[in-house]
């Protein structure tokens, strides 16, 4: 299961914030990808994971849509 979460155009600390809500919902093993226009979830995302003992899984750009796709697979409970 990828659970898309769409943050384009938000700034630090929203991407975060919506990452850390949509993976508190989903079980164990579960992907989240969070779409961010914000430089700064470079660091954010990474470090966010970290801090959670979750999983990063990369970045891609895409620039098509203008954004990055950050992927995190859900380890725990968050």
């Amino acid at each position: 299961m990828v659970e898309v979460v769409d943050a384009r155009g938000l700034r630090c600390p929203l991407p975060v914030i919506r990452l850390a809500r949509a993976a508190s919902l989903l079980p164990p093993g579960s992907v989240v990808e969070v779409w961010a226009t914000d430089p700064a979830a470079d660091a954010d995302v990474p470090a966010w994971c970290r801090m959670r003992g979750q999983e990063f899984l990369g970045a891609e750009a895409d620039p098509e849509g203008g954004h990055t796709a950050y992927r995190v697979r859900t380890v725990d409970d968050t």
